[in-house]
């Protein structure tokens, strides 16, 4: 399933959701818990599988999870115990950009 823009997935592991805000990344699986998300249109979102004790940093609600190289960017609507991860690789909190100065 390679995801897109304003697709909601839902963690097979936790109660974690997110939304997808940028997509760049081609086809690659998204995981939270060391387990795939699902499509939350298309499966029951309740959690049915056991979650990975070394994926489990957890999700903050509001958050936007990241690369590192930006490709792909993901809003957490629902927290959850499990870590977001692409291709393998664990996405990073987003941090805000620093206003100007309004000297």
């Amino acid at each position: 399933m390679t995801p897109r823009i304003g697709m909601m997935l839902t963690s097979t592991v936790d109660h974690t959701s997110v939304v997808v805000v940028r997509w760049a990344a081609g086809d690659q699986e998204v995981t939270c818990g060391g387990e795939p998300m699902v499509d939350t249109t298309r499966t029951d979102p309740a959690p049915q599988r056991p979650l990975d004790p070394d994926q489990s940093v957890g999700t903050l609600l509001g958050k936007r999870y990241a690369t590192e190289d930006g490709t792909v960017e993901l809003l957490c609507t629902k927290p959850g115990q499990g870590t977001l991860a692409v291709g393998g690789v664990p996405l990073v909190v987003k941090s805000a950009k620093p206003l100007p100065a309004s000297d």
